[in-house]
């Protein structure tokens, strides 16, 4: 399970463009905490801690604990906007955890064993459907991954939802149908017919090259002397009366 990220923050009096520029200026970057039925609240967050952060990796997707000159607040980072050309943040918006811990929260899903696939052995593809599944959780008990197991999966397998191994408390946020995820698709039929197609090419330029000395012979054949025609038989003469 994920551990909660903690940060410190300190309260932005002023709300705009022009207090966002400053806080930029001063080593900041602005940043906001709405929901829960809460007023809404603009804060700084030390630019060098919060990039050490994102750059761990699974920033959107863990709890982070913001403590606000000794206001903690619970939150999830729902949006990071980025410059451009430098890929640094610019400005973060967090999102309230709601009083009954529950968060809505997207996780990546990692496929092992491939090796052992007798599907993928025999030249199948892993068609992937879903990269991430959302679920809803404890937000201190948000899992770093699914892992799903290849092992014996044959050819026209596929992968559903019913295969996550879900701890307790955590659900899918799809709930009406047993949604796939991935499966084990066969070998485009493309491939094959590229296949009969060159060897359906190659066989007519093996028989042109077996009839192009015939063929010379018979072009060659107008070019010299023609055979004389066989001379029609000669009348008889008529009868003397």
């Amino acid at each position: 399970m994920a551990e909660l990220i903690s940060l410190k923050a300190t309260a932005r009096a002023r709300a705009g463009k022009g207090a966002a520029r400053q806080a930029r200026r001063d080593g900041n970057v602005p940043a906001v905490i709405y929901g829960n039925q809460e007023t809404p609240e603009t804060i700084n967050l030390e630019y060098n801690e919060l990039w050490k952060q994102v750059l761990k990796g699974r920033f959107t997707s863990t709890a982070i604990e913001i403590d606000v000159e000794g206001k903690k607040h619970i939150v999830l980072a729902r949006d990071v906007q980025v410059d451009p050309i430098r890929d640094t943040p610019l400005h973060v918006d967090f999102q309230r955890v709601g009083k009954d811990g529950v968060i809505r929260v997207s996780v990546p899903v990692r496929f092992v064993n491939e090796a052992a696939s007798p599907g993928l052995k025999r030249g199948g593809v892993l068609n992937i459907v879903r990269h991430d599944v959302e679920i809803f959780c404890p937000y201190d008990k948000i899992p770093s991954f699914f892992e799903i197991n290849l092992e014996g999966l044959e050819i026209g397998r596929s992968i559903h939802a019913s295969a996550l191994n879900l701890p307790e408390g955590i659900s899918t946020v799809i709930k009406n149908r047993d949604f796939t995820i991935a499966t084990i698709a066969g070998a485009l039929k493309g491939d094959d017919d590229s296949a009969s197609t060159t060897d359906a090419a190659a066989a007519p330029a093996g028989d042109a090259k077996a009839a192009a000395p015939a063929a010379g012979k018979a072009a060659a054949a107008p070019a010299g002397k023609a055979p004389a025609a066989k001379a029609a038989p000669a009348a008889k003469p008529a009868a003397k009366k």
